[in-house]
């Protein structure tokens, strides 16, 4: 019996699957985003960019943005009980009010 893969990705079918008018690249202000510390933001996976993306269990989180690094920014989250810090690229980011 072959042994099933676990990759980052495993069992991402529906969460990793865009929208038929969706796909394709960012447009480059998706990408060019800049959030100020502070901002609340949500975390909404990009699949067609892989680079600054976040693990399948943050997807759909929300976090408060808390510096940059690189050219990513540093979220913070509650996952449960405990804080999380995830460093995510702009294209995988969302503003919420």
């Amino acid at each position: 019996m072959p042994v099933r893969s676990k990759g980052l990705r495993s069992k991402t079918r529906g969460i990793l699957t865009k929208h038929p008018r969706d796909r394709g690249m960012a447009p480059p202000n998706k990408v060019l985003r800049r959030f100020d510390e502070g901002a609340r933001v949500a975390i909404v996976m990009d699949p067609a960019q892989h680079k600054g993306m976040v693990h399948k269990r943050f997807q759909g989180q929300t976090g408060v943005v808390s510096g940059k690094q690189g050219e990513a920014f540093v979220v913070q989250i509650t996952h449960g009980n405990k804080p999380k810090t995830l460093l995510v690229r702009a294209e995988h980011l969302k503003p919420v009010q």
